[in-house]
């Protein structure tokens, strides 16, 4: 049998000085709680006598109420600062300076009022119209890189069920880019004139740019098809002269660990800076002055740069058209790719010296190097074989010609 109900009126001094009542009592054999607050002695007497007014009528207790948890949806400014405090540790120097930019000088600015919920299509299409409408818009792949960050951040809000989803990904996000214009030396008298140049500097080198061989490396950008971190890893253990072969083991990916046949013209090219100086196996192949590693700034701006403006004053002075412009390392690394073709080479052979793994890619390269004709061909087959190339590798100061080669100590 239940015991009969009983209750009592519970008093509570809180912090703040003020006195909380509440009732206390028993009802179907267990003891409830109902807070009144702060009420008088006499209000409380009242809500005692209710209630168990009640209590003798049968009186239930509600089931719980479950509390309901409201989030309150940011702005895209408090959640990208909380989202590149996350992620900032993860990425490169260079990637972070990237990211900073797109934020601070072109999303925060558009976006940061708007809640995340707020960021429909519709806005990210004005984000983007804005853009183009500005006196000196963005080029559409930078605008384009803008949203690609303002995908990656609404990834994470719709993980964090902040939104249901990411409307800066998907269809019609995207300005339209054309395609990149690849710059490259399709002509043997461009690559000579460049290589011949590179060689007017060596000779003309002070004593303290001696070492740089401008005309041996890029040589060896155009007849093996280094990257540019490549060619300043490159270390004469690397270079195998008697079987023939460059081996390139620093590398990013498993494609880019490959070997490349050494043709005559840079295997010259490589006997010719031996012969030069002492070596060492484990020693780089171009160096800076106190042998460490030369820097990518460097090579592009002081090496292909100085050759570049060279090239072109001496073209200018025989009257003939100057190099293509914009002319890159990887520019370089195109014209081998083409000069394979020249050689004959199949797509596959192309390919694995290339470090490539998209065969359309190739394929690309090789309908545009098939349009040459029969005597160009021969004249770049010629040039990477180094037939009747003269005085390559020549230098004033050092009186060594091709051909002179020195043990590697």
């Amino acid at each position: 049998m239940a015991r009969p109900a009983t209750g009592q009126i519970i008093k509570r001094v809180g912090r703040d000085g003020r006195t909380y009542r509440s009732l206390r009592f028993r009802a179907g054999g267990k003891r409830h709680t109902m807070p009144l607050g702060i009420v008088s002695e006499a209000d409380a007497q009242k809500a005692l006598k209710h209630t168990m007014a009640d209590v003798e009528r049968g009186w239930v207790p509600s089931p719980p109420v479950e509390a309901v948890v409201v989030v309150e949806v940011p702005t895209f400014h408090e959640f990208a600062e909380q989202w590149w405090t996350l992620n900032e540790g993860r990425f490169a120097a260079k990637t972070r300076v990237d990211y900073r930019w797109r934020l601070e000088a072109h999303l925060l600015p558009f976006f940061k009022d708007y809640r995340l919920d707020a960021i429909t299509f519709d806005a990210v299409e004005r984000y983007i119209a804005a853009k183009l409408a500005e006196d000196d818009p963005l080029s559409a792949r930078s605008i384009n890189m803008t949203v690609t960050l303002l995908g990656a951040i609404l990834e994470r809000a719709v993980e964090h069920e902040l939104i249901p989803r990411n409307t800066a990904r998907g269809k019609n996000r995207r300005v339209r880019e054309r395609a990149p214009s690849r710059s490259y030396l399709e002509a043997a008298a461009q690559i000579q004139a460049l290589l011949d140049a590179a060689g007017e500097l060596d000779r003309e080198a002070t004593r303290e740019r001696v070492h740089v061989e401008r005309r041996a490396m890029l040589a060896t950008l155009t007849f093996a098809g280094l990257r540019i971190g490549e060619l300043c890893a490159l270390r004469w253990r690397d270079i195998d002269l008697a079987a023939g072969w460059l081996m390139i083991d620093d590398s990013k990916t498993d494609a880019g660990r490959r070997r490349v046949k050494i043709r005559g013209a840079l295997r010259d090219e490589f006997l010719a800076v031996r012969a030069r100086r002492p070596i060492k196996q484990e020693g780089f192949v171009f160096p800076t002055r106190t042998g460490g590693r030369q820097s990518p700034d460097n090579v592009r701006s002081r090496v292909l740069g100085g050759a570049l403006t060279r090239a072109n004053k001496n073209l200018a002075g025989d009257g003939l058209p100057p190099l293509p412009g914009k002319i890159t390392p990887h520019s370089l690394r195109r014209t081998f790719c083409s000069l394979l073709y020249a050689l004959g080479e199949d797509p596959g052979t192309v390919m694995d010296e290339m470090g490539h793994t998209d065969p359309g890619l190739a394929l690309r390269v090789y309908r545009q190097a098939m349009r040459r004709g029969e005597d160009e061909k021969a004249a770049l087959r010629a040039l990477i074989e180094g037939v009747d190339w003269a005085n390559m590798g020549e230098r004033a100061d050092s009186g060594v010609f091709v051909g002179q080669e020195q043990d590697a100590t």
